[in-house]
């Protein structure tokens, strides 16, 4: 009778055996990984891209790497050998290098093209497990990435191989992310559709409320009008000032629910006394991403935004954040 397969420990198998590959390619890690780099950023100083090339399992992995590259700052693209031998090769331009991936180094589209690049005096890195192979003999810097075995039971399916040549390729793009001074900014700029760009491009005072949407009163008014303020804002908190517009603190819903039971005429109250003086504050200028953070430090629902001169330009209201996609 057939035994039943486990799938679960056949799983954690897989993932075991390509983690023990990671470990082993990167013990096998030398000076030519670092040469690659200097070659890239010589390449990229001058105004050259990162070509990136491989067959079959390869080409998927070189479109990832191009496009992490890309992604952090490094001007990359992904070249199919075949179609290179048609046309394509009018990619490459003479301040480029090529970044060929091949596990075994024996493909014969990247043995055939290879030749047809060098020509054009354009610097070839090999990506290989075998730094003996016929790529490698084509190549300018050979980066020799083993291992011991692929996940595959028959030692045929491109894993293990794969799994480290992405990582490599990864190894590459945040090292030249680090060498380049590329910024999380920098970043943001390439990610301007996502959340991510959203969070990092966006500032303080492009989410802040405004205008009628801002509550906003002078010292010593009653916080009943206080109150109607708010109300008219829809908003939980109003910041009180001075007749310059310099803040002086700020009354939320919180301190109204906090304080009416001690005192029972505290509409009729001026809203000092009962206002939380040098509230959290954030300038204007500053990103989205660092008032949230601001928000989750100090666990507050209303944030004032101030100008360089202190005085209150607008308020940003925790619950304003998600349609914005800030969070």
């Amino acid at each position: 009778m057939k035994t039943k397969l486990n799938y679960l420990e056949k799983a954690k198998e897989v993932l075991k055996t390509e983690i023990d590959s990671m470990i082993f390619a990167r013990t096998r890690l030398d000076n030519n990984f670092c040469k690659a780099v200097d070659s890239i950023m010589f390449c990229l100083s001058k105004g050259g891209k990162i070509v990136v090339t491989g067959v079959g399992k390869n080409y998927h992995i070189a479109q990832k790497i191009a496009s992490t590259l890309a992604s952090t700052g490094s001007t990359s693209v992904t070249l199919n050998p075949v179609q290179a031998m048609h046309g394509d090769l009018g990619i490459i331009r003479p301040n480029d290098v090529l970044l060929a991936l091949s596990y075994s180094g024996e493909s014969d589209e990247i043995i055939t093209l290879l030749p047809f690049i060098r020509r054009q005096g354009v610097k070839v890195i090999a990506l290989t497990g075998n730094k003996r192979c016929s790529m490698a003999t084509h190549s300018d810097i050979v980066i020799c990435a083993p291992v011991k075995r692929e996940a595959c039971p028959f030692n045929m399916a491109p894993t293990c191989s794969t799994t480290v040549a992405l990582a490599v390729g990864d190894a590459l793009a945040i090292v030249l992310l680090y060498a380049r001074g590329f910024k999380k900014e920098d970043y943001a700029r390439l990610h301007p559709a996502g959340a991510i760009g959203r969070a990092l491009l966006m500032k303080a005072s492009d989410i802040m409320r405004t205008g009628d949407r801002l509550a906003k009163v002078k010292s010593g008014t009653l916080i009943k009008n206080a109150l109607l303020a708010m109300t008219e804002a829809r908003s939980g908190s109003a910041c009180v000032v001075d007749a310059k517009n310099r803040l002086l603190g700020i009354f939320t819903d919180g301190d109204l629910r906090r304080h009416i039971a001690d005192y029972p005429d505290l509409t009729n109250m001026p809203i000092d006394r009962f206002m939380t003086r040098k509230p959290i504050t954030v300038k204007g200028d500053k990103l989205a991403v660092d008032a949230l953070k601001t928000f989750e430090d100090h666990n507050i629902d209303d944030l004032v935004v101030l100008d360089d001169s202190s005085r209150v330009i607008g308020a940003i209201d925790l619950q304003d954040l998600p349609k914005f996609k800030i969070i």
